[in-house]
């Protein structure tokens, strides 16, 4: 009798553990999958205000002059940096390099260093990675003395 009563209490034991271990599981996938939602939710927006405000006739290029920055940095090397990149190209206005984490696999039209390497100083970085803005305007104000801004804010102030 005792033998049945702990076999079935080590088993409820069990049951209970290990539904308490999926949740967590589960609970952390969630969370992942929520944070990247949020990610690629403003990155949409942000891109749908770059459509809008070329839609208007407004170019980046003259944040860039009107700021009088003439040579700047990119972070972030995926999507938005590449279409930053691409709307600077033949504009008086010199991408100096990229940054991005992933630098060593980034092929792209300019340097790319990571934000461990030594970075040249320029007029401005201008962060694509908006839902990490504020950890990488720390990790910048460290290393660099200039500006550092959102894309986001460019395209609101514009």
């Amino acid at each position: 009798m005792k033998k049945s009563l702990v076999s079935m209490l080590s088993a409820l034991f069990g049951v209970v553990l290990g539904a308490g271990v999926t949740g967590k599981i589960q609970e952390e996938a969630l969370k992942k999958c929520k944070d990247m939602s949020e990610k690629h939710l403003a990155l949409f927006l942000m891109m749908n205000r770059w459509v809008e405000v070329r839609q208007e006739g407004k170019r980046l290029v003259t944040y860039f002059e009107n700021n009088g920055y003439k040579r700047i940095a990119v972070y972030g090397m995926s999507y938005a940096g590449e279409t930053l990149l691409e709307e600077l190209r033949g504009t008086e206005i010199q991408v100096a390099y990229g940054i991005d984490k992933n630098a060593s696999s980034i092929c792209a039209d300019i340097e790319v260093v990571s934000m461990e390497d030594s970075l040249e100083d320029v007029d401005v970085v201008v962060v694509t990675a908006i839902a990490f803005f504020d950890e990488i305007e720390r990790e910048l104000s460290d290393k660099l003395e200039c500006p550092i801004i959102s894309l986001e804010d460019i395209l609101y102030e514009i």
